[in-house]
């Protein structure tokens, strides 16, 4: 009895298919303090390049994150999140509150900076080269 329980709840986790992609978001929802300049600044000051490529944003090529260059096309964030403006700032506020098994650390980003960034990586247009 408990083994077919285990199986009926693997075949239904396989069976929950989530699109990899969803409508471009935009920072419109953010507040109108947010600002996408700022947010490429702190992107380059917090060291997010050790692990992200950003389009726009020159540093050393990494690819332990995953390149930010379509996050606001992905349906969830750290697969677990639905990807809005608010659930990014949430992320980018304190990721292991979020997802304790993120490889992703708190770097101690304020609300405010939090939107700055999050107006920065949803302002980008795919495949721009860094600058």
């Amino acid at each position: 009895m408990l083994l077919g329980a285990a199986a009926l709840s693997l075949l239904a986790a396989c069976g929950d298919e989530r699109p990899p992609l969803a409508q471009n978001l935009s920072a419109d929802a953010l507040p109108s303090t947010a600002n996408a300049a700022r947010g490429r600044q702190l992107v380059s000051n917090h060291g997010c390049l050790a692990c992200h490529s950003v389009p726009t944003v020159r540093g050393p090529a990494s690819a332990v994150g995953p390149p930010l260059d379509n996050l606001g096309r992905q349906a969830y964030l750290t697969g677990l999140l639905p990807n809005t403006p608010a659930n990014l700032v949430r992320w980018l506020m304190d990721p292991p509150a979020i997802n304790p098994r993120t490889a992703m650390p708190n770097v101690g980003l304020s609300q405010a900076e939090s939107q700055d960034i999050a107006a920065f990586l949803l302002s980008l247009p795919k495949g721009q080269e860094a600058q």
